[in-house]
């Protein structure tokens, strides 16, 4: 047992580097200091994932079994990278554009957001990566039962238990990694780092490997050639059939597997990076295929007879006693199987999420984009078990087929399985014509096929299919035998299914298209996939006159999480020229914002939820020209029009807002006149009753005297205090107020703020942390103390929650200070919140006494200390935000100001 604990140790380090890298690699990218991590070397080696264990081990096996044929899985990729470098290129610049997240997502986004064709396509490439995961799962697997059999210990000891322990620890690395945040077009940086180092160890193993059997074992390279001449490999004869089939099919896969479509679309950084990996993945693969045929000739020739032709690259090294090459060589695979698990998990995963999961968990929960609640930890915790999910899918595949296959073959059922998207692919990006309803019945038929030629028999007879059904066909129907479709007789099993499911798929996919017409939206996006680069910047537009942008702001809250979604609003309403969190839902905005949640739920899922809102989508004039440009003139007339027409639409609504202001500040105005006449009145006339009182009565007792004096008293401290806020206010507004700069604590002024107000006790529960507010501010502190004491006193006042609570954070944005007062009440009415910072503004309806200028009068400071203050939409509760320069030594010069 001792190579075997070698190995397990040596494994378990490897893991843990491989941690360590991907730690280091977040973390760098986390502080901008990962520049190296965009660099094209990093994107092509993140190609590599392209070679599994099929790669590593297979390629060997494959040459011992067919001869040359496993050239074809290398000249398929490189034939697209070289001849197809164009399409791959507008593939990246669709993806980055439409902010696509995953092959569903392309496909989806391309057919008019349809979620139903997402959740196809999402099945299919489950089903279909599937025996993948189980060849990786197996390789790993053969590799620990070579080294049981050097260390004499039967293969039970091993197999029983190996793959799942790597099912359970691949889950574990990519839920770690994979799923660290939700917006799915955000770079996995550690992943891909892990990746690329996995590529650099499994070429150099490769490479060793292949060193030692030319050099080591056969003596050098012409002994080499005469080994070669002399196994059965010289005796392979080409079939036209297979070769063209086995590199047609490679080609698609490479471009239609959804790993490979995670590293070569969503994880790129810069479509540039393509001209060197054009090059550079190519060059790859001829050096991951340099030694195969050398090592499969020396394998024939020195190992015994009826050895596993897989694992020549690992029992070679070991039975000439290398062990140290051998553990190389298993890292090598191993990082070959794990690379690819990884990175098919996270894709799978994502789809899953965006497709399935989330358009069940909205629909559930009410199906309404409004609703309250944060969706997120949904969305996260539905990726984390898809990644377990479908690992474990993998491992219950490996068990069911008993691992009989060769790794290639079982590598080839995966490739014909996910080439099924390539026609609805392809045909999307070139073709204004095809329609949703085409590609549906193209990817249903070629899948079918697929599914009842090639997958299900690959379980064997009397497993899935029962051994009639092989022989004679279903129901006795001998033209239906799964591997003799229409009387396809002595057909290669593999070419058979591929022509006879890509054939289907592809007519079905055509005609289909032909005889149905596509809908508004998906012209207007096959006009977006077709001309994307004249077309990258723009998308079907929004009609955004009736949404209101409080929902847009609650829906996109539960997505992206309350900061990121007020940040993303807060600079869109910045360069609409407004303040605050509330832009103009414009055409622009909704679209940016579409884009914005696509990245975390799909596009289909972030296009149903606005449309909910919005209500539907409207045509631009470059859309029109795109679809139509027989008719473009007409088109762009009537779509300038409709333009002209919203924005008289917006500029009517925004005058009616601002009547509906005027009118409310108008009424306030009225009220509060009332309402002053009230307040100077009611003190003035007691003070006038009590002291003619005291002035006429000569009988009262020293108590009486002392009760009404202090009525009196009372009433003149009210009477000054109104005086004072209204002379308060006023020298603010004049400008003529003298701000005297202080440097002190943060911490220190709210302290003494909270207990101006009335303290910590009573029935408010005011929360902060001090050490939290441990922050040095230069600027008025009287001033700044008087908007806390406000905010504290307000939420005392008007806070209706049966137990209330004050919380108070801050937090520092560079020279920036940020204090937040939000309380658990019932908030103010989203009609009243613009005038909480008016004059005269009292929306309490006179449950509490005040003529309506806290807050006006709190404005009026923060204007004076070049900061701000802003009531924060939230979805309970009230909450204002104070924003303030850490610094303004400057300010004594400004008292006139």
């Amino acid at each position: 047992m001792g190579t075997l604990n070698v190995l397990v140790i040596v494994c378990l380090l490897y893991v843990a580097l491989l941690f360590a890298v991907a730690f280091a690699a977040d973390r760098a990218a986390l502080h901008g200091r990962g520049g190296w991590l965009r660099s094209p070397l990093i994107y092509t080696l993140s190609l590599s994932i392209y070679c599994t264990a099929w790669t590593f081990y297979g390629a060997v096996g494959f040459a011992a079994r067919s001869g040359l044929e496993f050239v074809t899985i290398y000249l398929g990729p490189t034939l697209v990278m070289i001849g197809w470098w164009w399409a791959l290129r507008k593939m990246v610049r669709i993806g980055r554009s439409q902010r696509i997240t995953s092959v569903a997502d392309l496909i989806s986004s391309r057919y008019g957001k349809s979620n139903l064709l997402a959740v196809i396509v999402t099945m299919l490439a489950v089903i279909g990566t599937t025996p993948y995961i189980a060849l990786q799962l197996q390789s790993v697997t053969l590799s620990f039962e070579a080294f049981a059999s050097v260390d004499h210990t039967g293969p039970s000891t091993v197999s029983g238990s190996t793959a799942l322990w790597v099912a359970a620890g691949l889950s574990l690395f990519t839920i770690v990694f994979g799923t660290r945040n939700l917006d799915a077009n955000e770079r996995h940086h550690g992943v891909v780092m892990a990746i690329a180092l996995e590529a650099v160890v499994k070429l150099f193993a490769l490479l060793a490997v292949g060193v030692f059997v030319v050099w080591g074992l056969a003596g050098g390279v012409s002994e080499t050639f005469a080994r070669i001449d002399a196994s059965k490999i010289a005796d392979w004869e080409v079939k036209g059939d297979r070769w063209i089939g086995l590199t047609a099919l490679s080609a698609a896969a490479f471009l239609c597997l959804p790993r490979m479509f995670q590293v070569m679309v969503v994880e790129n950084e810069d479509e540039g990076h393509l001209a060197t990996a054009a090059w550079a993945f190519p060059a790859y693969l001829m050096l991951m295929s340099l030694f195969v045929v050398p090592i499969a000739a020396v394998g024939l020739d020195l190992m015994p007879e009826g050895s596993n032709p897989d694992l020549f690259v690992l029992t070679l090294p070991l039975q000439e006693g290398r062990e140290g090459l051998a553990i190389l060589t298993f890292l090598g695979g191993f990082s070959s199987a794990t690379s690819m698990v990884i990175v098919a998990a996270i894709a799978l995963s994502t789809m899953l999420s965006n497709h399935v999961v989330m358009p069940i968990w909205l629909r559930m929960t009410g199906g309404s984009a409004v609703v309250s609640g944060d969706v997120r930890h949904v969305a996260l915790l539905a990726r984390r078990l898809s990644i377990a999910g479908v690992v474990f899918l993998g491992y219950v595949y490996l068990r069911l087929s008993d691992g009989g296959a060769g790794l290639a073959a079982i590598g080839l059922i995966s490739f014909a399985g996910v080439a099924q998207f390539l026609p609805a692919m392809i045909g999307g990006m070139f073709w204004r014509g095809a329609t949703r309803l085409g590609a549906l019945a193209g990817l249903s038929a070629g899948f079918v096929v697929w599914l009842y030629a090639l997958y299900l028999p690959s379980f064997g007879p009397g497993v899935v299919l029962s051994q009639a059904v092989f022989e004679q066909g279903p129901l006795g129907l001998d033209w239906l035998r799964p591997r003799a479709l229409f009387g396809a007789e002595g057909m290669d099993p593999l070419v058979h299914a591929v022509m006879w499911s890509m054939l289907f798929n592809t007519i079905f996919f055509i005609v289909v298209s032909i005889l149905t017409f596509p809908t508004p939206l998906e012209r207007l996006q096959g006009a977006q996939f077709v001309n994307i680069f004249q077309h990258s910047s723009t998308a079907a537009s929004w009609a955004g006159g009736l949404a209101k942008s409080e929902d847009l702001l609650l829906m996109s809250q539960r997505i992206m999480g309350a900061e990121e979604a007020q940040k993303f609003f807060t600079e869109a309403a910045s360069k609409q020229g407004f303040s605050g969190y509330l832009p103009e839902p414009t055409p622009d905005f909704l679209q940016a914002l579409e884009r914005e949640l696509s990245g975390s739920v799909g596009g289909a899922t972030a296009h149903a939820m606005i449309s909910q809102i919005v209500g539907g989508a409207t045509v631009s004039v470059q859309d029109l020209m795109a679809v139509a440009d027989e008719t473009a003139q007409i088109m762009e007339y009537s779509s300038q029009l409709e333009v002209k027409s919203r924005e008289l639409s917006r500029t009517a609504r925004q005058l009616r807002a601002a009547n509906e202001k005027l009118t409310q500040v108008s009424a306030q105005k009225d009220s509060f006149l009332g309402q002053i006449s009230h307040e100077l009145r009611t003190p003035m006339t007691s003070i006038r009753a009590f002291s003619e009182i005291l002035r006429d009565a000569r009988d009262l007792s020293d108590a009486e005297i002392g009760k009404y004096s202090s009525i009196i008293h009372d009433e003149a401290v009210r009477l000054t205090r109104l005086l004072d806020d209204l002379l308060d206010l006023s020298v603010l507004e004049s400008g003529q107020v003298v701000l005297n700069a202080q440097t002190g604590s943060l911490s220190a002024l709210l302290s003494r703020s909270i207990a101006a107000a009335g303290g910590e006790g009573g029935s408010l529960d005011v929360r902060y942390t001090p050490l939290a507010e441990d922050i040095t501010l230069t600027t008025d502190h009287d001033r700044l103390a008087q908007v806390f004491i406000n905010l504290i006193t307000n939420a005392r006042k008007y806070c209706d929650a049966e137990d209330p609570v004050l919380e108070i954070s801050t937090h520092l944005d560079g020279e920036t200070a940020r204090v937040e007062f939000s309380d658990n009440g019932s908030g103010i009415a989203p009609e009243m919140r613009s005038m909480v910072f008016e004059k005269f503004s009292r929306i309490s309806h006179g449950r509490v006494d005040g003529a309506g200028l806290g807050l006006a009068i709190c404005r009026e400071i923060m204007t004076r200390l070049d900061g701000q203050i802003e009531i924060i939409p939230t979805m309970t509760g009230t909450a204002f935000r104070v924003t303030l320069p850490v610094s303004r030594p400057d300010m004594s010069a400004h008292s006139a100001a």
